[in-house]
């Protein structure tokens, strides 16, 4: 049974969640307050949570950024506001998806499942994978650790994510709406720049030439991939 933690000061939200997402048969628990929900997010193990932007004591941009760096719980943010900047912003502290208020009980049901289905399936292949060599690179896919001549590497939660989706299937051309699809869901359609942006990032991390890249190679015209050749 999934466990899923509200963190959103309106009580009547909380109480419509509640109702609907306990038909479905999830668990759930609550806190009205950020630093709160950003405590129980903490210390204990939730399947998703679903995060509400404006919060009093602490809000959730500040919990998103806290708990990425302990955590990989999925994260839908909610927010009254629609602007792209807070879409974008969503997207680059970690958010799993976005929805904004007023939102549909029965679309917002749909991005839960989605976003929980997309966590099964990364569970899922992260078993028959447990780690990934590839000269000089090693990745603990069950520790969330990757080393370089056996540096450790500091990586985001999608930063790593789209390491291990292109490691795991070495030489299998992405494009950018497909690892954008992948790695962040369909709710953000037209932000491919953003994956840019975190290939930027990762390759900065474990590349040692970023002209002549060892491991993430840009097939023109396509996307990305991972080098083949290099796998031990």
């Amino acid at each position: 049974m999934k466990n899923i933690l509200i963190i959103e000061d309106d009580p009547e939200i909380i109480k419509l969640l509640e109702i609907h997402l306990t038909d479905l048969i999830y668990t759930t628990a609550k806190a009205m307050d950020g630093q709160q929900g950003l405590n129980m997010a903490l210390e204990n193990n939730y399947d998703l949570i679903l995060l509400d932007l404006t919060l009093p004591t602490l809000d959730g941009v500040e919990i998103c950024k806290k708990l990425r760096a302990v955590k990989n719980t999925p994260i839908i943010m909610l927010t009254a506001k629609s602007e792209e900047i807070d879409r974008v912003l969503g997207l680059e502290i970690g958010a799993d998806d976005y929805i904004t208020k007023p939102f549909s009980i029965r679309e917002l049901l749909a991005r839960v499942k989605a976003v929980l289905r997309r966590t099964d399936i990364k569970e899922t292949k992260k078993e028959n994978t447990a780690s990934i060599h590839a000269e000089g690179l090693f990745i603990d896919i069950d520790k969330r650790k990757v080393l370089l001549e056996d540096d450790k590497i500091e990586l985001s939660p999608k930063e790593f994510e789209l390491l291990v989706l292109m490691a795991s299937n070495p030489g299998r051309n992405y494009t950018r709406t497909e690892l954008l699809n992948i790695i962040w869901g369909y709710n953000f359609e037209g932000y491919e720049h953003t994956v840019n942006s975190h290939i930027n990032r990762l390759r900065a991390k474990i590349e040692s030439d970023m002209t002549h890249p060892t491991f993430i190679l840009t097939t023109w015209g396509v996307g990305y991939k991972f080098n083949e050749d290099i796998l031990l």
